[in-house]
């Protein structure tokens, strides 16, 4: 796993593209702050930019580094969640403008996973994760379902934990206002 951790933080600071395991599906990443590496993703997947993609933090304590104002019902959601949740927050700060979505909200999730996490503390910033398939695709619930192109349109495979056949899930997505309002995008 060190060794794989090693190897995509370097692709990453270069501004290459990944393919990782995350805390739910496998995730085509890159640097949050990058807007050259964002486009690779948003062609490879042949997807509209204008449909915004989460980024992945090891520790909430770097929320308000990438959010102007964290609501505090987020800190209760985070420290409650039995399973993986994105929050969609207003506000986004220090991230690439084409990540960002057009009202101004990022999703972030906050990983548990121990590669993900590991990757994300390494690299000091925040990573992309889309699901590993081109837009309109069903997302890959194991490596051994992740289409050429998207392996081949990638600077870097992490090879930790490809033969894992659990079916995996995408997170639980919730949309939270200035106000503490939420609505549950998907459960």
């Amino acid at each position: 796993m060190q060794d794989d951790i090693k190897k995509a933080c370097d692709i990453l600071k270069k501004g290459g593209i990944i393919l990782y395991p995350t805390d739910t599906i496998w995730g085509i990443g890159c640097d949050a702050t990058n807007e050259e590496a964002i486009q690779r993703i948003y062609e490879l997947k042949q997807r509209d930019d204008s449909k915004s993609m989460l980024v992945l933090l090891d520790n909430p304590a770097k929320l308000q580094a990438y959010v102007k104002d964290v609501p505090d019902i987020a800190w209760d959601l985070i420290d409650l969640a039995d399973k993986p949740l994105t929050i969609i927050y207003d506000g986004a700060k220090n991230l690439a403008a084409n990540l960002i979505a057009p009202d101004g909200s990022i999703g972030i999730r906050i990983t548990t996973e121990p590669f993900s996490m590991e990757l994300c503390r390494r690299f000091h910033k925040p990573i992309v994760s889309t699901s590993a398939n081109i837009s309109g695709d069903s997302s890959p619930s194991s490596f051994s379902q992740i289409g050429q192109a998207v392996r081949e349109g990638v600077d870097y495979i992490v090879t930790y934990r490809q033969k894992e056949q659990s079916q995996a899930k995408p997170s639980a997505i919730v949309k939270l206002a200035k106000d503490g309002s939420i609505k549950i995008i998907r459960k």
